[in-house]
């Protein structure tokens, strides 16, 4: 129904095209992409000609429909926003879920999706952040890492860094998951957010942890 909708607004002549869209930004949400990326996706796997400006255009039909949401990438040392790659999530992950048949039920994509819709719920604007890093190699040598964080929420004065992780099992998954905050320098507020039950808490590193429902169930809960 979204679909014939946008494909009667704007004439679009590529109806199969708009669907192969939805079904590969549906099967990669959470995943860095853009529409060059997308392009070359259409040829490797779908042996389909589009060009990137029809890309584009399509994944704008999309949000000007509320299908989909975009976050940007934020340089977080650097203070200044990436162009591209960016990320597209569902503002319905039910719809999502619906156009893949209920396949692919990558849980920690969809909670991640869950966590971004709740963030612009409460009037956050929303990127995702890249923290740049040096480190060394196991023989040495001096390398510079990129490191991701999920999501950077922005409002007013406010702001809040959060990893989404599905589960924390081990300590060195803990550590690969703050990695990324306790590289920032700055003092906001650094969470991470993991799907099972668990008594909010902050470890020796000022990071708080919680709960995915306790997060979702109480709006005062980034303040905690």
């Amino acid at each position: 129904m979204y679909l014939s909708d946008i494909i009667n607004r704007y004439n679009l002549r590529g109806k199969k095209e708009i669907g192969d869209i939805v079904n590969i930004l549906a099967s990669s949400v959470g995943s860095l992409t853009n529409p060059l990326r997308l392009t070359n996706t259409f040829k490797s796997e779908l042996g389909t000609n589009i060009s990137q400006n029809t890309v584009n255009s399509y994944i704008e039909y999309l949000s000007d429909s509320f299908l989909i949401e975009q976050a940007n990438r934020y340089d977080v040392k650097g203070l200044r926003y990436i162009s591209s790659p960016m990320k597209y999530y569902f503002v319905d992950v039910g719809l999502r879920n619906a156009r893949l048949n209920f396949r692919q039920q990558e849980e920690s994509h969809i909670m991640e999706n869950i966590i971004y819709n709740e963030l612009l719920r409460r009037r956050f604007s929303v990127d995702v952040g890249c923290v740049n890093i040096n480190t060394r190699t196991d023989n040495g040598k001096q390398v510079r890492k990129q490191l991701e964080v999920d999501f950077v929420a922005n409002s007013g004065g406010k702001r809040y860094y959060i990893q989404s992780a599905l589960e924390l099992p081990t300590a060195e998954k803990w550590r690969q998951e703050e990695q990324s905050l306790i590289n920032i320098s700055d003092s906001f507020k650094k969470i991470i957010i993991q799907r099972s039950p668990v008594e909010p808490w902050y470890n020796n590193n000022g990071v708080l942890c919680m709960g995915v429902e306790d997060f979702l169930l109480h709006s005062d809960s980034l303040d905690w």
